[in-house]
């Protein structure tokens, strides 16, 4: 065999080749010159490899290969299948719909289902928006009875804007902008179910954990200064519980990473049973967890921090015959500690104050674990 490894390769012959020598090279009679094509050794379990009959050449080597073999591309060789019926779906698009297209929560959709739906700063608005250029009834969108969409101005101090026009009221069109304030704008669309179902989707995708289905740490670190920027405005109360699940690293050692998920969703499911909605509810890292604690005094903060963490330890996880059992330890830290005690913190901004708040609560549960764990430490 030459030094470079090329292989002899036979094409396809009229006649067959009388058997060779173990050590020579097979030639077609028909062929004058052997065509010498580079191949790397081959494992024995490739096409051709063995005692040499499934070359389709009588007495070729073990290396002797096929051409049709070394071929990558066989689409030329199969035929387009005639019998597959693709069924033609027209999809109606009847669903209107608001998707927020700046701001925190970008992305967000809602839709228009009621007959009226409107826009502002207040808790009973069908689309909150927590912004300082919007009213608390900013604008409203009216469904009327032959099926149209209108944006009307509710008095608005900033006012209502379709495309670069300011209205007090005026006819929607799906794809127009409408601008609510210096700040927010939201896109008004026709979809069909499949287009709405997508959008939320990839929401939702943006800023929920996918194991746990609390929101994801970038969602609250943006959320948390925006709470943070509200309470200092507005003097509201404002306050953070981290907590951890004691020694889960035992857990998964013992019983998987598998039963670690499960124990990990099921806490998660349970803790969104008992916050508000105004509350957001975040996994931090790993088996770490905050929940942002809005309008509430420290006193009641720390009760339903204990409410928290007996709910957790009652938990019994089910995972493969396995009863699994979990405990917390808390940290919780409010804004007016952090606004009392580091007043240049707030000369900084609310970003800082966000931080000194995660800071305090995370020394907090340090404490909360240092003392014997599944406990609360507000102090």
């Amino acid at each position: 065999m030459p030094d470079d490894r090329t292989r002899t390769v036979k094409f396809p012959t009229i006649q067959e080749a009388p058997p060779a020598p173990s050590d020579a090279v097979v030639r077609a009679p028909s062929v004058p010159v052997p065509v010498q094509v580079p191949v790397p050794a081959a494992p024995s379990s490739m096409p051709g490899s063995g005692s040499g009959t499934g070359s389709g050449v009588p007495g070729a080597r073990a290396s002797m290969i096929e051409l049709d073999w070394l071929s990558e591309d066989t689409s030329n060789l199969r035929a387009t299948e005639t019998a597959l019926q693709v069924p033609v779906t027209i999809r109606e698009r009847n669903r209107a719909s608001l998707t927020l297209i700046t701001g925190l929560n970008a992305g967000q959709v809602f839709p228009l289902e009621d007959g009226e739906v409107i826009i502002g700063r207040s808790r009973d608005a069908q689309v909150r928006i927590d912004d300082v250029g919007i009213s608390r009834q900013h604008s409203r969108i009216v469904q009327t009875i032959d099926g149209r969409f209108v944006v009307e101005d509710m008095g608005s101090t900033n006012g209502t804007f379709v495309g670069a026009r300011r209205v007090t009221r005026a006819d929607l069109t799906s794809g127009d902008h409408i601008q609510v304030g210096p700040n927010v704008v939201l896109k008004y669309a026709i979809v069909d179910e499949a287009e709405e179902s997508l959008a939320k989707q990839l929401y939702e995708s943006s800023t929920r954990d996918p194991l746990t289905r609390a929101f994801n740490r970038k969602y609250f670190v943006e959320r948390l200064q925006s709470e943070v920027a509200y309470a200092v405005r507005h003097r509201s109360k404002l306050s953070v519980l981290l907590f951890d699940l004691d020694h889960f690293k035992n857990m998964n050692d013992s019983y998987g990473h598998l039963a670690g998920d499960e124990v990990l969703r099921t806490v998660s499911a349970q803790v969104i049973k008992l916050i508000r909605a105004e509350d957001v509810f975040s996994r931090y890292g790993g088996e770490e967890f905050v929940i942002l604690v809005r309008g509430i005094d420290q006193t009641n903060v720390m009760l339903f921090a204990e409410r928290v963490r007996r709910a957790i330890e009652k938990l019994v996880v089910v995972y493969e015959a396995q009863a699994l059992r979990a405990t917390i330890s808390v940290g919780l830290a409010s804004l007016a500690e952090c606004t009392e005690h580091t007043p240049t913190r707030q000369a900084r901004g609310e970003h800082a104050l966000g931080e000194s708040m995660l800071l305090l609560a995370d020394e907090r549960l340090y404490r909360a674990k240092s003392s014997g764990r599944n406990r609360v430490c507000s102090e």
